[in-house]
């Protein structure tokens, strides 16, 4: 056979598109055609495809989490460690949803909802969706300056304004290539990780209290109720929702349906890992919390996180509270540049209009800085924050069930029915939790 006949029979074999793919990226694509054609296994197979869901779990570790989780084991112990496991589960099925939806359509959800609503409904979901992004941007940044000033005892305009310089070189190295992206984003979640881990060795925790608390559902008192409607209620965010459909939608393109599957297969075990990596971190806030703070009776400690840094200083180690600034820090940094990308995606997938990524970073972190500015409690900032998000949650979960069920649309890769129904419970939970919640925040 000759050299020109080899090449096209190679050709023909390929299931992965490299077309327009920077260097490092062509490597990566190259180990994923391998990997779908069994030519790479074991661990070495799934690296490739591991990224996206790394991406979109830094919003289940943003500060809303750090708040929420430490007020739960600050008021009710390990008790509400069950509906954190909830919670995860619950994001497992909507991410891979979402991600699913990306490689069939090789279209994110935006633009699904673009192609398939009117012109009224697009442009209405599209301006909700931005206030969605700017509110989630507002406790992001916000949990960034409150760990800066943790860290350094720094104002927290000052601490705002360092932020916004950080966020910059992030995003600088965001647009030098989605893989750059990933592995900063990775960075900065393993940062957690390593906080979080060093917190509950440091805990005095119970062993036997964690295991009551995940195997035994409870709700200890109405006000418990309300805080476990919080965890499940806002653990989805919507923006998320948007931005890994376009994390997967070109990121490893198949060339037929066969290679979807194999590609979704993957991409599911993605989904897994981050997301399990992420129902862990929010434990182990909790089961620190309640080692710590509900052991010692200071049940409301969990409404300042610099109260909260101060007293796990105080009663765990002398660099206890440095290390939960360092988490803050980095769950900051790391979800505000997420929630920027998802931004430009849904500003481009709704109306087909792309602004520089600078400017927009620029717009979005502009009401952070100007409550930091006038001294708004920051605290205060992420709760309103994390309620304004949970008008946002239908408008993006009913349209991603009602289009991954659709066979038109997704192929070979349509839900079964059982994930279907799955999928409807979850969305259904979540809606009503996130309207109970908003009408007792205002009229409870």
């Amino acid at each position: 056979m000759t050299r020109e006949g080899s090449a096209e029979t190679a050709t023909a074999r390929r299931v992965v598109r490299v077309e327009d793919a920077l260097p490092g990226e062509a490597r990566v694509l190259e180990a994923a055609e391998r990997s779908l054609t069994g030519r790479r296994r074991g661990v070495a197979a799934l690296t490739p495809f591991l990224g996206p869901a790394f991406i979109a779990a830094v919003a289940y570790v943003d500060p809303g989490n750090f708040a929420t989780n430490i007020a739960a084991g600050a008021k009710f112990g390990y008790a509400l460690l069950w509906v954190v496991l909830a919670a995860n589960l619950m994001a497992m099925i909507v991410q891979s949803l979402s991600a699913k939806l990306g490689i069939a359509t090789g279209k994110n959800l935006a633009e699904v909802c673009r192609d398939r609503f009117s012109r009224r409904t697009t442009y209405f979901l599209w301006i909700q969706a931005e206030a969605v992004a700017m509110a989630t941007d507002l406790a992001e940044f916000t949990g960034a300056a409150l760990g800066l000033a943790i860290l350094f005892s720094l104002p927290l305009f000052l601490a705002g304004l360092i932020t916004a310089a950080v966020a910059f070189g992030v995003l600088a190295l965001q647009e030098r290539g989605w893989r750059r992206g990933e592995a900063v984003i990775t960075a900065l979640v393993g940062a957690i990780v390593a906080g979080f881990a060093i917190e509950v060795l440091l805990s005095p925790v119970s062993g036997s209290g964690v295991a009551r608390g995940v195997l035994v559902p409870t709700l200890p008192s109405s006000e418990a109720t309300l805080l476990a409607v919080g965890i499940i209620g806002a653990t989805v965010m919507p923006h998320v929702i948007y931005l890994h459909s376009a994390l997967t939608q070109r990121r490893i393109v198949g060339v037929d349906e066969e290679a979807r599957r194999r590609i979704f297969r993957f991409e599911l075990i993605d989904v897994v890992i981050a997301m399990g990596i992420a129902g862990a971190i929010n434990m182990a806030m909790l089961a620190t919390s309640a080692a710590v703070f509900h052991t010692s009776g200071l049940n409301d400690v969990g409404d300042d996180l610099t109260v909260v840094a101060d007293q796990l200083g105080a009663h765990l180690h002398a660099h206890a509270g440095t290390i939960f600034g360092i988490a803050l820090l980095a769950s900051g940094i790391s979800s505000s540049s997420v929630g920027t990308m998802a931004g430009q995606v849904v500003m481009q997938g709704f109306i087909r209009r792309r602004i520089p990524i600078f400017v927009r970073r620029t717009v979005t972190m502009l009401p952070a800085l100007t409550l930091l500015a006038i001294g708004a409690s920051p605290s205060r900032a992420l709760v309103l924050s994390q309620v304004f998000l949970s008008f946002g949650i239908p408008f993006a979960l009913v349209p991603l069930v009602l289009f991954t069920r659709n066979r038109e649309l997704m192929g070979g890769l349509v839900n079964r029915r059982v994930t279907t129904v799955a999928a409807g419970v979850v969305a259904t939970v979540i809606v009503c939790l996130n309207v109970y919640l908003l009408e007792q925040t205002f009229f409870g």
